[in-house]
């Protein structure tokens, strides 16, 4: 029979792992073309503290 693990082990396992992918997250932003009006997506995957980065910037 398997040990149950306490959550506090795994709050402090993760803690552990800090450079996993869980820091990370998926972001889209609609992009406006000027010339034909259409709307493109930009992708990327960054780290949650660079969230709010990635959508300041006008490109």
């Amino acid at each position: 029979m398997a040990k149950k693990v306490s959550k506090n082990a795994r709050v402090a396992q993760r803690a552990a792992n800090a450079g996993s992918g869980k820091d990370h997250v998926k972001v889209v932003k609609a992009v406006k073309d000027p010339v034909t009006g259409k709307y493109t997506y930009k992708q990327m995957i960054v780290h949650k503290d660079k969230v709010k980065e990635f959508f300041a910037d006008v490109k």
